[in-house]
């Protein structure tokens, strides 16, 4: 019943831990690599225009608002001199600049930081429009109209089929004569894509005009693109009003919804708004750290990013001891291998850091081996155990300054980080091995320092791997993983490896 008990508990710890790294991943985009970049697109609204003079000046750009499949990385507002205001409708959003007088050519910008969401799930439509009623249609289109209608009405089965049937009679090679009196006074792409929306609301049909944007990367004097969307099975679909084909291009946004200007400017002529876009690399985390703000996700405010900077540092190193801890419980009751107590290793891993590895072996043997040969004739004086410990603790400080002293005297920087030893794990391993000497003899003494040392080596190692310091800061949740890796182990009951080849011979036998 207990190892059905702490399997039961081990399995549950490993689902959560990889449900919520599998959440992290999925749907905030968080690196499972440090290396990992995602791209960045920088979208910049350059707004030119001459004011009139002596007049206040109003000017209004249509923004997107929540570009589907992709997440808000940052934005700005360039003005300089100007009130800004933003509003949101919960269609359409805009950015409102004013000033009260202003001379000479204007120009105004506003940026926008797009990166791709991971997840595929589409974003919330919005709620479709009331009832439109059938538009007034000049007197000489109503025939026109009718027609076109009627007609692909009957090569049509839903609304989707009708609209494609629709698109594809108006956009004809060689239009008839119907279609050619709805394409008069249609001068721009805009206004002839306003008369489609106009006619497939007179087959009441809730259709609306968007404006897109094709993020091309080095674009510098691009434009935005006139689109159609179509209410149909409860949800916006986009269809292009020239191919009738549904949805839009990869690497587009929707920039815009409605027939409204895109850009409105009171109080000046000569307005002209041009789009440039880039691309660049950016750190994964970053926009993550975005994403989760925008979906409302609770999971990165409580996370280790809302730590200080400095807070964060320490943790991504305590974060890595439970990982060394399981480490040497592996070494200790899998391998075998014999070492001076369970954190002494750790700690002298985390030592190495600073040191590193081959001179904080180096200068911990030096330190453990003249601090023995001063506990040996300690000994001699028999004193009490506290007092003793104190005399070890304060000899081995004592041999850690002569150290650095030393090594720095000689040019040699490394003796210097020797300072970075835990001076008390440092005492309590003379002690202990000085005890252990006594007890069974040089050579266990030396078998477990030694055993200390390898195991603090390969802690090292696995503790400066760069991809681990990454994924147990990141997600912490994976601890959870090695905790029940812990308490399987706890129940672990066979065989050593190094006993396997101690009782070899009997092993033979049988």
């Amino acid at each position: 019943m207990r190892n059905l008990h702490v399997k039961v508990l081990a399995f549950v710890l490993v689902a959560i831990g990889l449900s919520l790294c599998y959440y992290k991943v999925t749907r905030l985009g968080l690196p499972l690599f440090p290396t990992e970049q995602a791209d960045v697109w920088t979208v910049e609204a350059r707004i030119e225009f001459k004011p009139k003079r002596d007049t206040p000046i109003k000017a209004r750009l249509f923004i997107p608002r929540d570009p589907a499949g992709y997440t808000v990385v940052d934005e700005n507002f360039v003005s300089s001199n100007y009130g800004l205001t933003t509003e949101d409708d919960g269609v359409s959003r805009s950015a409102q600049w004013a000033v009260r007088k202003a001379t000479g050519y204007q120009v105004l910008y506003y940026r926008l930081h797009l990166a791709r969401n991971p997840s595929t799930a589409q974003a919330e439509k919005p709620i479709p429009p009331p009832n439109l009623s059938t538009p007034e249609y000049p007197e000489l289109l109503r025939s026109e109209v009718k027609a076109v209608i009627d007609e692909a009405r009957s090569k049509s089965a839903d609304t989707l089929s009708f609209c494609r049937a629709l698109l594809l009679r108006l956009n004809a090679p060689t239009p008839d004569a119907n279609v050619s009196i709805l394409q008069q006074d249609t001068q721009t792409q805009e206004e002839w894509v306003a008369r489609i929306v106009d006619i497939l609301a007179g087959a009441d049909i809730k259709a609306r005009m968007i404006q897109i944007l094709h993020l091309v990367d080095g674009a510098k004097h691009a434009s935005l693109i006139p689109w159609i969307e179509v209410y149909a099975n409860n949800e916006w679909q986009p269809i292009n009003p020239q191919t009738a084909e549904p949805g839009i291009p990869k690497d587009t946004i929707i920039w815009h919804v409605g027939k409204d200007m895109v850009l409105d400017i009171n109080g000046g002529r000569f307005p002209k708004v041009e789009y440039s876009v880039t691309r660049h690399a950016q750190e994964m985390t970053l926009i993550a750290e975005q994403r989760a703000r925008q979906m409302g996700s609770k999971i990165m405010e409580f996370s280790l990013f809302s730590l200080p900077v400095q807070t964060q540092n320490v943790y991504r190193v305590l974060l890595l001891t439970p990982v060394g801890a399981f480490l040497i419980v592996f070494m200790r009751n899998v391998v075998g291998f014999k070492t001076f107590g369970t954190f002494m290793p750790i700690l002298i891993a985390l030592a190495f850091r600073e040191t590193k590895l081959i001179w904080g072996i180096v200068l911990f043997s030096l330190v453990v081996g003249l601090g023995l040969a001063i506990r040996f004739y300690l000994e001699y004086l028999k004193l009490l155990l506290v007092p003793r410990l104190a005399s070890v603790l304060t000899i081995v400080i004592l041999l850690m300054a002569v150290v650095s002293l030393l090594t720095h005297k000689l040019g040699i920087d490394r003796g210097v980080s020797v300072a970075l030893f835990p001076m008390v794990i440092l005492t309590m391993t003379v002690e202990r091995m000085s005890l252990v000497w006594e007890e069974a003899g040089p050579l266990e003494a030396l078998q477990q320092g030694f055993g200390s040392l390898l195991v603090a080596a390969l802690a090292f190692a696995i503790m400066s791997d760069g991809v681990l310091r990454h994924m147990v800061f990141v997600f912490p949740e994976l601890l959870l993983i090695v905790l029940a890796a812990n308490l399987l182990l706890g129940r672990y009951t066979g065989y050593r490896l190094t006993e396997l080849w101690r009782f070899r011979s009997a092993l033979r036998q049988e």
